[in-house]
């Protein structure tokens, strides 16, 4: 028996791991209260900085330490201001030792945690404090994190605030990013980070792609060779996604999607939410005259349909145009009788196409079509290939795409509402994109029974209809949250 080293038994291991987490605590009450103490009593000195070291290098994500730190750093700073007019010059740096200070105690709580929000913040704190930050040190702190974890997104979050700061060239920082994603395909971080970078350097004028349609050719060739690298990781997936898409700006002003005018009133729908169309210049130019549009009301919740009250002289033989911001649309005369004009501009599901992109993206549908007469239940691969049907012909595949969406909804039954969305949604462009050809046009929007829907997106859309023909399905589904039409406008004036 002798020379061997006792094990202890699962009891003892749970008893000694309990008396440690007791003192542990013991020691952090303590701590902490003497803190509050010296916090109550504004000392903020350097036995508060210390107190704070101790339980923040265990434990980096208590905030509220973090913020005492800054007031003793900034109290700090403020004294060593008042006194640099009496410091001698080779004293004059002396802030220095103070931001090295909080720069090594956020490494050492990186060290324990790299995830901790706190510890990332309160190092871009100290750096904005500090006239002379080194830019340059951080980004190779930042090569030395991804090293350790190339997908963590604080560091990634990180380094573009660093980049900023460094004015590290976007041309740079995409080299950097095809290394990372050559190393490991499924790196969601390097991804994003690539998509904030491409529609800089490969700018598309006409907005209409996420980026110039020759370096969007080359991603999606680069892309397809990472998804099918490995089907079932869900990075590359999501990257192409963004490739296919519209690449409208979520910064931009919102766009006119449709108005329309009568004497009485008017009313405007948006191609996006906005919080108060007051805030935006709506001008209607017609008739020798231009009328500024004001105190519009809102008539959703979201703000992407208003109306306005104001009468208006509507001269029948006049053109008119409306210009909201930037944008300005003609105008055409309301069909019939009826005095006003309206404007209708269905939602763009088709964008504009290059025959090389076209065929490179034939290409990548035959790839996916191919995969899945191996795997016909990869849940990827059935939505990319719905998502290039549309981006190859959207009215020609409509059918097959939301063939594909059905198939999913049993394939990944978890997310069956997010595809009954997005079958939804496919579906109402398509019937907005045929409302004009249909008789009635704008007074009567008509959806027929076979169309079904999960709920009504693009409802703002219907806002210059007078009549809403819906199944009656729908619009016991909807509810009160059927959209309001310049039929509602109409009759609020009647009464």
């Amino acid at each position: 028996m002798h020379g061997r080293v006792k094990v202890r038994t699962t009891e003892e291991e749970r008893e000694r791991k309990k008396k440690e987490q007791a003192l542990k605590v013991r020691a952090y009450r303590a701590a902490m209260g003497r803190i509050q103490k010296k916090r109550e009593a504004g000392e903020l000195d350097n036995e508060m900085l210390t107190l704070t070291v101790q339980i923040l290098q265990r434990n980096p994500d208590v905030s509220t330490l973090w913020n005492i730190r800054r007031e003793c750093v900034l109290d700090k700073l403020s004294k060593l201001k008042a006194e640099e007019e009496e410091r001698p010059q080779e004293e004059k740096h002396k802030d220095q030792s103070i931001f090295s200070c909080e720069l090594d105690l956020t490494e050492q709580c990186l060290m324990v945690n790299p995830k901790s929000y706190n510890a990332w913040h309160h190092r871009c704190w100290t750096l904005e404090q500090d006239p002379r930050a080194d830019w340059q040190r951080e980004l190779q702190l930042c090569n030395k994190y991804l090293k350790f974890d190339e997908r963590n997104f604080h560091t990634w979050d990180y380094r573009r605030y660093v980049t900023a700061k460094a004015a590290v060239p976007a041309a740079q920082e995409l080299d950097f990013c095809t290394e990372k994603i050559k190393v490991n395909f499924s790196n969601y971080s390097s991804w994003h980070h690539r998509s904030l970078l491409l529609p800089e350097l490969y700018p598309n004028e006409r907005r209409d792609r996420p980026m110039s349609e020759e370096k969007l050719q080359l991603e999606l060739e680069m892309v397809l060779t990472a998804a099918f690298t490995d089907p079932n990781d869900s990075s590359a997936w999501f990257y192409q996604r963004w490739l296919l898409g519209s690449g409208a700006h979520l910064d931009r002003a919102p766009r006119i999607a449709a108005f329309r005018l009568e004497p009485h009133g008017a009313v405007l729908a948006l191609d996006k939410p906005y919080p108060d169309l007051n805030q935006l210049k709506t001008e209607l130019l017609g008739g020798g005259q231009t009328v500024t549009l004001q105190s519009w009301l809102p008539m959703d919740s979201c703000g992407t349909s208003w109306k306005c009250l104001q009468t208006f002289d509507y001269q029948r033989n006049s053109t008119y145009s409306l210009k909201l911001s930037e944008q300005e649309v003609n105008l055409l005369p309301l069909p019939g009788t009826e005095d006003g004009a309206f404007y209708f501009e269905p939602p763009h599901a088709d964008a504009s196409c290059s025959k090389e992109l076209l065929a490179e993206l034939q290409t990548q549908l035959q790839s996916c079509l191919d995969l899945l007469e191996f795997e016909p239940d990869s849940k990827w691969t059935l939505l990319t290939s719905a998502l290039l049907m549309r981006a190859i012909d959207v009215s020609g595949n409509h059918e097959k795409s939301l063939a594909h969406l059905v198939k999913l909804e049993k394939v990944d039954a978890l997310r069956e509402g997010y595809y009954k969305d997005l079958a939804a949604r496919w579906s109402l462009e398509s019937e907005l994109a045929k409302w004009p050809q249909a008789p009635g046009f704008p007074s009567n929007f008509t959806l027929s029974e076979d169309v079904v829907l999960a709920s009504l997106p693009y409802g703002q859309y219907l806002v210059i209809a007078d009549e809403l023909k819906l199944p009656t399905n729908l619009r016991e589904k909807l509810g009160d949250s059927v959209p309001k039409t310049f039929g509602d406008l109409k009759r609020k004036q009647d009464s």
